[in-house]
């Protein structure tokens, strides 16, 4: 039986911030949430890319092809960012979750990555659909923190994974099967995060789309409002050609901020000949003629002070942002907190080491050996110094699993591989994040693998 959704959308700053950073996208196909992250460094710019994109891509998709052009749509997205980051370097930083799904009228395409989230309410019951790609979730997952804990963790809204321009981003894909009377909620954190699944199941139950996301938001506001707040919910109905053509709704930041084109570089044309009018003769021509070469040199020495002067105002400014920056990373076979940005520029390094560990690199699991290698960026020494910590534990944890391995006849311990992924955090008053690593082996598909 083929079905055809009834969708509203609505996103707003909520009470502290003082801009919408979130974007979402409702069609007849296509429901999305993005919640973009960064801060000065463009959130709202890293949401709009990836919801425009996602709107100029839908399209009558059916099957498990829906999955195909999702990840397309996330691949594109991801490279766009990287672009833009290329291209304008204080956007270093900017990220997006995209929690969405395309409809064919009888499945959703899910597709999901951050700690944005899907949510369904069939029968009265409420099921969460997505699982956060965060760090809290990931030590819920583990036992180590209850959902009460969860709730008030100091990194509660550290982000795992995440679009934000670089390699291996890997979302969730899932197919799901819809049935009549189905609700469907996509949502940013802002919402999620600051009222319970109780409370979104009793006001998802409104029989009225837009009363319901009124009471939702409501609720998030009064818990707070200290995040933007993003609603995309539709009901899954009996098909309605006119629902089919109904008109899309793109809201929050996607409306708002423009995006900057992707400027290529070509090569530089020739100067066209100067063409000479009729009032170009005698004195005139020889204004218009090149001069002698000793008549240039001061316009050539005019010309490579302003461009010394541009390459070291940028030299400058890089060095000045790199000192504000902390990142982990490897020194001498141990786990280091560096003090700038990897790498150097124009022969200068980028960063100091600020502080070294003794945890081992090696004693890590697979998975955050990578971490390390490929450098875990943080917002400020504190956040570096509690990761380190974090780190720690894990290191003594496989220290102990290997030492028992080793105890067992006939078990041997794999040597650890590196391959390159990245992790990184935002600043402290805005959701951070840790870029996508994902297991490249089936045997490393648990992240604690020692």
């Amino acid at each position: 039986m083929v079905f055809s959704l009834r969708f509203e959308a609505h996103s707003e700053v909520g009470r502290i911030r003082k801009n919408n950073q979130d974007s979402g996208y409702a069609s007849p196909t296509m429901l999305l949430v993005a919640d973009g992250m960064g801060g000065a460094a463009a959130g709202d710019l890293a949401s709009a890319v990836a919801t425009t994109i996602a709107r100029d891509a839908d399209a009558h998709v059916a099957g498990a092809e829906m999955l195909d052009h999702m990840q397309g749509i996330l691949a594109t997205a991801n490279s766009r960012l990287a672009e833009l980051v290329s291209q304008d370097l204080t956007l270093d930083g900017m990220g997006t979750t995209f929690c969405g799904a395309m409809f064919d009228g009888e499945q959703l395409a899910l597709t999901h990555i951050g700690d944005s989230r899907c949510y369904l309410l069939r029968d009265g019951a409420l099921s969460q659909l997505t699982h956060d790609h965060s760090w809290v979730q990931q030590l819920m997952d583990e036992g180590r923190l209850t959902p009460e804990q969860a709730a008030t963790h100091p990194h509660r809204s550290l982000i795992l994974r995440v679009l934000n321009g670089q390699n291996n981003t890997s979302p969730d894909l899932e197919l799901v099967e819809v049935q009549l009377g189905d609700r469907l909620l996509f949502c940013s954190d802002g919402l999620s995060g600051l009222i319970s699944d109780d409370q979104i199941r009793e006001f998802l139950t409104e029989d009225d789309l837009d009363l319901a996301i009124d009471d939702l938001t409501q609720a998030a506001n009064e818990a707070g409002g200290h995040d933007n707040i993003t609603v995309v919910l539709a009901d899954v109905v009996e098909q309605d050609d006119a629902l089919d053509a109904a008109r899309p709704q793109l809201v929050g930041s996607a409306t708002e901020r423009e995006i900057p084109d992707v400027e290529e570089e070509p090569a530089s044309p020739p100067p066209p000949p100067q063409e000479l009018t009729p009032e170009h003769t005698g004195d005139e021509v020889a204004r218009y003629a090149p001069e002698p070469t000793s008549r240039r040199w001061p316009g050539v020495i005019a010309g490579t002070l302003a461009i010394l002067l541009v390459l070291g105002g940028a030299t400058w400014g890089v060095v000045a942002y790199s000192t504000s920056r902390y990142y982990i990373s490897e020194a001498d076979g141990n786990v280091a907190i560096y003090n700038g940005l990897p790498g150097s520029l124009l022969g200068y390094e980028l960063n100091v080491l600020a502080e070294r560990s003794d945890i081992a690199v090696s004693d890590l699991p697979r998975f955050y050996q990578r971490a390390v290698s490929n450098t875990i960026a943080t917002s400020d020494l504190v956040s570096a110094q509690e990761s380190v910590e974090e780190l720690r534990w894990k290191a003594d944890r496989c220290v102990a699993v290997r030492q028992e391995r080793l105890n067992q006849p006939g078990v041997s311990t794999p040597t650890p591989t590196a391959s390159p992924s990245g992790l990184s955090t935002g600043q402290p008053n805005y959701p951070t994040y840790l870029a996508p690593i994902t297991p490249t082996a089936s045997t490393e598909s648990d992240p604690e693998a020692c």
